[in-house]
Order: structure tokens, then sequence, then C-alpha cells
């Protein structure tokens, strides 16, 4: 397939049972970030902001096949994500974040305070110094986007109501001399927020 080239339907198929095998091959995860295929070109799927996948334009209802894709996700320092096997690399297009954190589990109070989130292929990530939560300003609305670290370059969008159940974690704690809105987990600190800002917006 040449470079930047669309891919072809069949190649889905291809590209499929490819990861399936390199999957098979080994425990945990594939190994992708040590990987360095070739680029074959770019294929017409997509991560929609909701979390769910397209695949020419048609969404992909199997759940054991989104699955398999997402094992297999990378995004690299160009800021584009693809699907990396030992063969082959292809491009696809993500609208915000590939994952979705669909739920939230607490462990603990105060510094001891532990975050473990759930995405919607089955990734559990304990959000701490290796795994961070950032926090980005929703535009038009003044609200606020979090997303927890995943893996490689991948991050999770936490859904609407995760959202809710993170900042009802929040805490005012003094960063850097400011007086910040934030939560904690695994000993890290991540912040919200300004209080200024919160005062402001509940005012």
């Amino acid at each position: 397939m040449a470079k930047g080239r669309l891919a072809e339907p069949a190649d889905a198929a291809a590209l499929s049972a490819l990861i399936s095998r390199a999957a098979r091959a080994g425990k945990g995860a594939p190994p992708v970030e040590r990987w360095n295929p070739p680029f074959c070109g770019d294929l017409d799927m997509e991560i929609k902001a909701d979390g769910s996948w397209y695949y020419l334009g048609t969404p992909i209802g199997r759940m054991p096949l989104v699955q398999l894709f997402s094992s297999v996700l990378r995004k690299d320092e160009d800021g584009k994500t693809y699907l990396v096997t030992p063969l082959e690399k292809v491009g696809i297009r993500v609208e915000d974040a590939p994952f979705i954190a669909v739920e939230l589990a607490v462990t603990g109070q105060g510094a001891s305070q532990a975050l473990a989130f759930r995405t919607n292929v089955g990734d559990v990530v304990e959000a701490g110094p290796e795994h961070p939560i950032r926090f980005v300003e929703e535009v038009g609305t003044g609200g606020v986007k979090p997303y927890v670290h995943v893996r490689g370059r991948l991050e999770a969008l936490a859904s609407r109501p995760v959202m809710y159940e993170l900042v009802a974690l929040g805490e005012e704690l003094e960063i850097e001399g400011g007086r910040m809105f934030a939560v904690r987990s695994k000993g890290a600190i991540f912040p919200i927020m300004p209080m200024e800002k919160l005062e402001a917006s509940s005012a």
C-alpha cells in the first residue's frame, strides 16, 4: 500500500487478523511503543468524541473488535493517532480523546486517597504520578473537561457522570502559593481551577 493512500475496506479485516495474532503472541497489552513498522497510509476509521468507533462512516458495533483495535492504538510525537502492529502502521482520526472514562472508584481519604478509572474499552488506570489527570476549560460553557492518562500519549476523557463525581471530590489546596480547587490521588495533586474562579462562578 502506497504511503499516504487511503486503506481499502479489505485492509481493515487483514489488519484485524494481524492485530489478533500480535495480541495472542504475548501476555498483556501489545508493546506498541517498541514497534517501528513502516507507515502504510490512512484508514478511514474515526473515534468520535463520545468514544464510538466508525469505519467507512459506519459504526463498529462489535465491542471485541473495538477492544482489539484499541489495544494497538498509539499517539506519536506528530500528534497523530495510529493503529500499530509489528508489520504496519496506519493512521486513524480521533475527534477528541481515544477513550472515555466511564466509571470512577475512590479508595482512602485525604493524602491517601486513590482514584481508579475504568474506560469504555476495559482499561483500568489509577490516577497518580504515572497517570496524571488534567483539566481543560470547556469552550462556551465555562465548565471543565477532565482527561486521565491511560498509556503512552493516550488519554481518556471523563464522561459527564464521572466528571461530576470527580469535581465533587475537589478541595481547596495551596499550590505554589496560590489557592487552587484540586483533586488528589496516590499522593499527587491535580489542579482543576483557581479558587477565585470557582468562587466567582458560584457567586
